[in-house]
């Protein structure tokens, strides 16, 4: 699969927007989880087409969402810090460029331990991995 630098720049920007806070692993961990949906098979529908698409499908990754404080970062209207991009675009391009492996054990999905209230799906996930602040998860029913 042909990865533009329109994906990589996406991926690197829903990094910083999902976990700008827990260093290149965490980063890495939720690039890995993204790539995971890229590759999973579904129709392109369902997670969305390519790195772009899949961090962009709406309810996905709430960095995305237009509410979100992050929002207005990840579209340029104001500017992410250049060393917390530059980190984030390192890590987008090792698991892009498949240099790291996934710590995730192949997961599709995780929440920030942040929420309130554990998403309604994590109840009958396989989880696959704790890291930071926040917990991954395959085999969402």
């Amino acid at each position: 699969m042909a990865v533009s630098e329109k994906d990589r720049d996406i991926l690197a920007r829903t990094l910083w927007g999902e976990a700008r806070g827990e260093g290149t692993a965490g980063q890495i961990a939720v690039a890995w989880t993204i790539r995971n949906r890229v590759f999973d098979g579904k129709t392109r529908s369902w997670w969305g087409e390519g790195y772009a698409g899949v961090c962009q499908k709406p309810y996905q990754f709430s960095c995305w969402n237009k509410t979100d404080p992050n929002y207005q970062f990840l579209i340029g209207v104001k500017q992410i810090p250049f060393r917390e991009l530059a980190q984030a675009r390192i890590a987008a391009d090792q698991v892009i460029d498949g240099k790291v492996p996934d710590p995730t054990g192949g997961a599709t999905h995780y929440y920030a331990l942040s929420m309130k209230t554990p998403p309604a799906w994590a109840a009958k996930a396989k989880r696959t991995l704790f890291l930071g602040g926040h917990v991954f998860f395959r085999d969402v029913p």
